[in-house]
């Protein structure tokens, strides 16, 4: 429902424009895949796990918030940060799949939205409850930037920050988040248990209202809108034109911009090669997909290897950054500059020539220049 809206919330929502349809809109290519069982094995050996898993993060978090309240130490402190950043980076490989119930809910405005803004955090704080974390203008403080603040940022020391956070109303105001991440994650978990999982297989067809249809759509909108731009392009300046180091994922705790943009960039090339999520098995993917049109048409191209061939570079860029991505940005952006490029160069390959070769429209808009 809110997935395909950006919020201008502070810089760092994405700007929406005009609708880029690929080729001349129709495929004559035979296609003979069978996208049920693509669809059951992503419903089944990836999505699944991967919000189990992510689920599990969650719970430990609550329970080291639990840990926290009740012993506040440095020792306490810095497991609380190791719980919030194992959850982070298992979040990283759930963001993609905003369809379903996630997508109704909004998960990822809700999960995601940085940078987190320190004034309404404490504002909420401060109101006696008085705050409704459902409307959009408190994106920016909930989800994992606001823990990332009040965790790492909200004083100069690790000592002033246990100071901050142990009091009554900031800690109920942090279990409230955490406690909120866990409400949402298990009602988009048990939809896709009870319901959702039979009905996105068994919506097998071709059509734009087709599971195939729509997760490849969301797959490509997280990937260009969120890893490509989000993570790197628009902390780098590549939008505005100004370095903007405010807005990199993971701004307050420093050192982990560069795994999270890893996490979710590995979880973009295992979900297109149909890696399960325990790494045990493949499946049918769409690289499969894309090289069985390759081969069943004798066309000049495979794009799934065009595809993965272009990530192994953008993969070798990502491997050249500094962990802390705002350091990495004052101190050398070409290096950022040159990740977003090489992300990019997929961007045509998957907009325009997959999404052609599968008859796929895309049914997002962009004006970033890709």
């Amino acid at each position: 429902m809110l997935k395909k809206v950006y919020f201008i919330l502070l810089t760092v929502i994405l700007i929406a424009s005009c609708v880029e349809t690929p080729g001349e809109g129709t495929s004559m290519l035979t296609d003979n895949f069978d996208r049920k069982e693509m669809l059951e094995f992503w419903a089944e050996e990836i999505i699944l796990p991967a919000f189990s898993n992510y689920q599990d993060y969650l719970t430990s978090l609550s329970d080291q918030a639990t840990v926290f309240y009740s012993d506040p130490s440095l020792n306490s402190l810095e497991s609380f940060r190791s719980s919030w950043l194992e959850a982070y980076l298992a979040w990283q490989e759930v963001s993609m799949f905003e369809i379903g119930k996630a997508e109704e809910i909004g998960l990822r405005n809700f999960t995601n939205i940085y940078p987190a803004d320190p004034e309404l955090i404490f504002d909420n704080i401060n109101s006696g409850n008085n705050f409704n974390l459902d409307l959009p203008s408190n994106f920016p403080a909930q989800g994992f930037p606001a823990l990332d603040y009040l965790l790492f940022g909200s004083a100069d020391t690790d000592l002033n920050i246990i100071d901050v956070i142990n009091t009554p109303e900031t800690m109920e105001y942090v279990v409230t988040l955490i406690d909120r991440l866990n409400t949402l994650t298990s009602e988009v978990q048990s939809d896709w248990e009870l319901s959702f999982k039979d009905e996105f297989i068994n919506n097998s067809g071709s059509s734009g209202t087709a599971s195939t249809d729509k997760m490849v759509n969301d797959f490509l909108f997280y990937y260009e809108k969120f890893l490509r731009a989000a993570k790197v392009g628009m902390p780098a300046g590549v939008f505005s034109g100004n370095i903007e180091t405010n807005l990199v994922e993971g701004k307050y705790s420093g050192v982990y911009s560069k795994q999270l943009l890893q996490r979710g960039f590995s979880s973009v090339q295992d979900f297109f090669n149909g890696v399960s999520f325990d790494g045990q098995a493949t499946g049918n993917s769409l690289s499969q997909y894309l090289t069985d049109i390759h081969i069943s048409n004798n066309t000049d191209f495979d794009f799934s290897e065009s595809i993965n061939v272009q990530w192994d570079v953008a993969t070798e860029s990502i491997s050249d950054l500094q962990d802390n991505f705002q350091n990495q940005i004052i101190e050398d952006n070409n290096k950022m500059l040159t990740v977003y490029d090489e992300l990019n160069k997929a961007v045509r390959i998957l907009k325009v020539d997959m999404m052609q070769a599968l008859n796929i429209q895309v049914d997002f808009v962009d004006a970033d220049g890709d």
